[in-house]
């Protein structure tokens, strides 16, 4: 939990993935197209990441990947991402990250 925690604080906006997600790749995507370069976290790809998978759930994630922090606060998976967007609040959210 504390390695989840001290990544998702790290920058103003962290994803957390698998490498084969395509989830998580539509998301990555979607950031990138509203301007916004989050840090991206392959949790397959750490030794601590079948624990880091199971502090997300414990944080409240529906799936435990796309995992999206943004300001250090969880904000979901796919499904509140794109509620987020669909709404227009997550350009709102995004702003202070954006160049």
């Amino acid at each position: 939990m504390d390695k989840v925690m001290r990544l998702a604080s790290e920058k103003g906006v962290v994803i957390f993935t698998k490498s084969s997600c395509c989830l998580c790749y539509a998301v990555n995507i979607l950031f990138h197209e509203l301007g916004v370069r989050p840090m991206v976290h392959e949790i397959d790809q750490d030794p601590e990441g079948r624990e880091m998978e199971k502090a997300l759930l414990r944080l409240g994630c529906t799936a435990p990947v796309p995992a999206v922090f943004i300001g250090g606060k969880l904000r979901g998976s796919t499904n509140e991402i794109m509620s987020l967007h669909l709404s227009g609040s997550l350009t709102q959210l995004l702003k202070p990250y954006q160049p």
